[in-house]
């Protein structure tokens, strides 16, 4: 992808293109090794406003128990004393403010939902291209992350787990967006 586009020629509606988008997390694990993870199963949306950005929108629904590790009894574990996902399907985000930072850098703020627990997060992302495709369709790339503290949203199973994994988790997030007729 290229990023010689201006802002105002990506103006639109757009949807996630799940085949190309991954929605990752890394935490630390025993305090020597980390354990990096993602979701199979999500759905999201967009409004970019190039002209604006402050006007953009953008909403990301995941199903909670397509949580992949590549190892299945911690999956199982994640999805059941962690995530509670019999209880709380799904986790979602709702950008509430979309601030530009720089020529291709915003940070998009939003309400970040997990467990049944809303709280606020500011997520910084980067513009990585924007082409169209090989059927005439705009295809827009971000690249974002941002680290929270899995307590807030009371992601813990007990005291001991508290010691083996890390309180503090970083969402990575590698979006690929078409732009809807």
């Amino acid at each position: 992808m290229t990023t010689t586009a201006r802002l105002s020629e990506l103006t639109g509606d757009y949807v996630l293109d799940t085949a190309r988008t991954r929605i990752g997390f890394v935490a630390r694990h025993t305090m020597a090794t980390r354990v990096r993870g993602w979701f199979d199963a999500f759905e999201g949306s967009a409004h970019l406003d190039g002209d604006d950005p402050s006007k953009s929108s953008a909403r990301l629904t995941i199903q909670a128990k397509s949580i992949q590790t590549r190892n299945q009894q911690r999956d199982d574990q994640l999805r059941s004393m962690f995530l509670d996902v019999d209880a709380h399907a799904t986790i979602t985000f709702t950008a509430t403010g979309v601030e530009q930072a720089g020529r291709t850098t915003f940070k998009v703020s939003g309400d970040l939902t997990i467990r049944g627990v809303t709280k606020p997060v500011t997520v910084d992302f980067e513009l990585t291209g924007a082409e169209n495709d090989s059927r005439g369709r705009l295809r827009v790339g971000f690249r974002g992350g941002v680290t929270i503290n899995r307590k807030d949203w009371a992601v813990n199973w007990n005291a001991v787990t508290g010691v083996l994994v890390s309180e503090k988790v970083t969402l990575e997030l590698d979006i690929a967006a078409i732009r809807q007729l």
